[in-house]
């Protein structure tokens, strides 16, 4: 008989499987640009395509929450995820255009993934108290994102590492047995009582409060912070930097995910004795800091660091701002996970595309490929600093933010 504790693991282990939607395809990003000819505009529309199939799956969800049981869901998200990396590994080896068939493998997993964002933070923040605040919870819970994050990349990196890139089809093929079991713990492990689906809470309501607008704000900036870094620092440090790449990545966005972690756990620890907005404010002029390191800096040590310390900087953005939400509307419930899922799926779509484009646009007006990449970083410090001033705002009028 498996107890809430079971649960809580098979969320743990959702979130993993979430960074390895989010992170393993950009490992590969290299190996498809030299041995499929894919374009940076390719890896981008790859890059569009997961977050835009997540935002299309997080609108979807408010809906799919009246008609199918959140166990269901959640089962079928992590099917899709394992049916997703099966595809990716198999259809580039047999299609005539790689690209359609990595499309199609995009479109899978990134359907699963999305899903899961909306529909694991909820379960685990309707657990039974087990000691540690709901906050604490949060953070923990996206703190195994970060350490998932860092396995892709070890695991993945020193595959290639050891075996070459020419079987790298078996990296996303073995990757798929962990959503694979993980949909059948979820289909073993209780669920805490729930309303039935067509009498969960509409989320019109809160849409309609003024500081709602405010937090979907910080959402969609915290997703373009984290992930303009995680999805281009390693195609950065191979071709921008020069850098072996089982070096770029372990310093760059291992190192981002292991502080981006780090800084979870710490704030599952002290969330009940900082204020949030004060945190968010500091995380964003962090953050804001190392975007323009990596703009303006030629040094690649330099460079790097500023990558990995950027996860640190970001650690708080997501799991705070899902915090401040459940906390401030108490009656938002699995639909106002949604959309805040929507908008930072938003986030994580428009940031490390508008990153790609503006690289393109260098490149064809004759910057070199280091350069262009570093005006990518330079233009996405804007999502920030738009953080910051969000921040600030609801710093500042929190009794308007439950009105």
């Amino acid at each position: 008989m498996f107890s809430y504790r079971a649960t809580a693991k098979a969320c743990y282990v959702g979130y993993i499987t979430q960074a390895a939607v989010n992170n393993l395809a950009p490992l590969l990003f290299a190996v498809f640009h030299t041995r499929y000819g894919l374009s940076y505009e390719y890896i981008s529309i790859l890059i569009l395509l997961n977050f835009v199939t997540q935002l299309l799956i997080d609108a979807l969800s408010v809906k799919l929450c009246r008609i199918f049981t959140v166990r269901t869901l959640v089962i079928a998200a992590h099917v899709l995820c394992a049916a997703g990396f099966v595809l990716m590994g198999t259809t580039p080896l047999f299609e005539g255009a790689p690209f359609v068939g990595l499309s199609v493998a995009a479109v899978a997993y990134a359907a699963g993934g999305g899903l899961i964002e909306v529909l694991v933070s909820p379960v685990v923040e309707s657990l039974p108290e087990d000691g540690r605040s709901k906050a604490s919870a949060m953070g923990l819970l996206h703190s195994f994102y970060c350490w998932g994050q860092a396995a892709v990349i070890l695991l993945s990196t020193g595959f290639i590492a050891a075996f070459g890139d020419t079987d790298w089809y078996l990296l996303p093929i073995m990757w798929a047995v962990l959503p694979a079991a993980n949909a059948i713990l979820f289909a073993m492990v209780p669920f805490p009582d729930q309303a039935p689906p067509s009498e969960q809470p509409k989320v019109k309501g809160v849409l309609r409060r003024r500081g709602f607008f405010f937090i979907m704000l910080l959402m969609l900036c915290a997703g373009a912070c984290e992930l303009t870094i995680s999805q281009w620092s390693s195609m950065f440090a191979q071709r921008g930097l020069l850098v072996d790449k089982a070096v770029g990545d372990i310093l760059g966005p291992c190192f981002f995910a292991v502080l981006m972690g780090t800084g979870r756990l710490l704030y599952s620890r002290f969330a009940d004795k900082i204020s949030i907005y004060k945190l968010l404010i500091g995380c964003g002029a962090l953050c804001a800091g190392c975007y323009l390191t990596v703009s303006l800096s030629r040094n690649a040590v330099l460079s790097l660091a500023a990558c990995a310390v950027c996860g640190l900087s970001v650690a708080v953005m997501w799991p705070g701002t899902f915090s401040l939400a459940a906390a401030k509307y108490k009656d938002g419930g699995t639909g106002m996970f949604g959309v805040l899922a929507l908008c930072g799926d938003l986030g994580c779509s428009a940031g490390p595309a508008l990153t790609g484009m503006i690289c393109n646009a260098a490149m064809s007006t004759g910057a070199a490929e280091a350069q262009g990449m570093r005006y990518g970083f330079g233009m996405a410090i804007i999502f920030p600093l738009v953080l910051i001033v969000s921040a600030l705002w609801l710093y500042r009028s929190r009794r308007l933010t439950t009105k």
